[in-house]
């Protein structure tokens, strides 16, 4: 029987499920496993034209960028960089209009821009993302929202200071997958959840961070000393500007980088506000490159049981020195299945347990005399009727989004739409802080070799 709490939690799910368009399933193939093809959001109209710019150009801010420009009625307007050569690329992608600079609060000042997107490293978020909401510009931040815990209650308080449209950019909230995954989740597919393991392994240079540095990169085309911020002052090190994420200084290392892509996903579907205790461990094996992060990290996040979902625990690992070549899952464990994430599909295995234990096999009956063996298999038969003796099922299917589609596409949708409709969007930035607090804290067990108690209420070490 459903829970007043679970039938409250679906009734506050049904306005971001439509907000998220996940739209109505249609099988699309015969096979032993039931498959779903999951139906991506309505075509967008342009309303209103949106003029935004680029803060930090590097790889996710041009991949942000063109995912963003894909929006109807979006124009980009301009686009600050430290690196002189992101600028010019910039220009000969976007056209030579565009206006560049080095110094992003010059971006700030300009009444032509409605919104922008920061994708600078992660110890500028905070900054950058404060300094726009309070010059009346919308904010799309990329993940994790902050690089340090304080900083990320100064952003909520911006946010709600200033009143401005605010959204970390962890795009698979806004994925059609995520939001059916959510929806089988509440219906009870699973059973209680009990366990959630997640992995992301990868082999290769660029997959550790070895970013290519171009041959260019020198102090006279490169701010570097603005890289630095408030860090230690060390001397221009192209290493450090272009391969940020290998250092404390300057990012969040492997749990700000890719556990907050799991846990962002995993209180998108069950709808938690996160762990009470962290522990996390880990080494530095491989890419000894001058790093001072672990390439290789398991961490283990307690789940109280709340009004929303039952105590459960979960594990992650991010091994960037996986001889066997890499490989990642996502699997939420149930008492009467599992869910198996993928990046915009997912599938649903359920195998559920007879009401009748069985006996034999491996069994203390065997070691019964002839005699209290019928005697036993008498009563076993009077207890349980044939349908309670019916062997275990086991079923699977299988959700999907159509070939092509971009989740990021979505997230960029669902941050206009609360620009033009006053529409709430989907990873504000208490959401964010919800998501990137516990995977800042794992950092913090691992350097500090002790378990974390997080206080996920009011979001703070306890």
């Amino acid at each position: 029987m459903m829970s007043n709490s679970r039938r409250k939690f679906i009734r506050q799910l049904s306005s971001t499920a439509a907000l998220l368009g996940a739209g109505s399933l249609g099988a699309f193939a015969a096979d032993p496993t039931k498959q779903y093809l999951l139906e991506p959001s309505r075509p967008v109209s342009a309303n209103d034209k949106i003029r935004i710019a680029g803060i930090g150009m590097g790889i996710m801010g041009f991949g942000d960028v063109n995912t963003a420009l894909k929006v109807p009625g979006v124009e980009l307007v301009a686009v600050a960089d430290l690196y002189d050569g992101h600028l010019e690329k910039a220009r000969s992608v976007y056209g030579n209009h565009l206006f560049t600079t080095r110094d992003y609060r010059e971006i700030l000042e300009r009444k032509d821009i409605d919104a922008v997107i920061i994708a600078t490293p992660d110890h500028w978020h905070d900054t950058q993302s404060i300094a726009a909401m309070e010059k009346g510009k919308a904010v799309y931040c990329e993940k994790p929202m902050v690089q340090q815990i304080e900083e990320g209650h100064k952003v909520i308080a911006a946010q709600q200071r200033t009143k401005a449209v605010f959204q970390v950019g962890s795009q698979r909230v806004s994925s059609v997958a995520l939001a059916e995954a959510r929806k089988r989740y509440l219906a009870g597919d699973i059973g209680q959840l009990n366990l959630v393991e997640a992995k992301i392994d990868r082999h290769s240079a660029l997959g550790a961070w070895q970013y290519s540095i171009p041959t260019d990169a020198n102090p006279k085309n490169i701010d570097f000393d603005t890289f630095l911020k408030d860090t230690g002052k060390v001397p221009f090190d192209p290493v450090r500007f272009f391969r940020w994420r290998n250092y404390r200084a300057y990012g969040t290392g492997v749990p700000g980088d890719l556990f907050v892509h799991l846990i962002t996903g995993l209180h998108f579907i069950v709808g938690s506000k996160g762990p009470s205790n962290i522990y996390s461990s880990g080494n530095l094996v491989q890419w000894k490159d001058g790093r001072d992060v672990p390439d290789v990290m398991v961490a283990i996040f307690d789940y109280p049981a709340t009004k929303e979902h039952p105590a459960f625990q979960m594990t992650l690992r991010v091994n960037f020195a996986d001889g066997g070549g890499g490989g990642e899952f996502t699997r939420l464990i149930g008492t009467e299945g599992v869910m198996e994430m993928g990046w915009n599909d997912f599938k649903v295995k359920q195998h559920k347990l007879p009401v009748a234990p069985g006996y034999g096999g491996w069994d203390t009956y065997n070691t019964f005399t002839r005699k209290e063996q019928e005697a036993f298999v008498k009563a076993y038969n009077a207890k349980y009727s044939e349908a309670d003796r019916a062997q275990a099922k086991t079923t699977e299917a299988a959700y999907r989004a159509p070939a092509g589609y971009d989740d990021r596409y979505d997230h960029f949708v669902n941050f206009f739409e609360a620009m033009r409709n006053k529409k709430q969007v989907v990873e504000d930035a208490t959401f964010g802080l919800r998501a990137a607090g516990p995977a800042l804290a794992a950092n913090e067990s691992y350097f500090s070799k002790k378990v974390i108690h997080w206080d996920s209420e009011r979001m703070k070490i306890k």
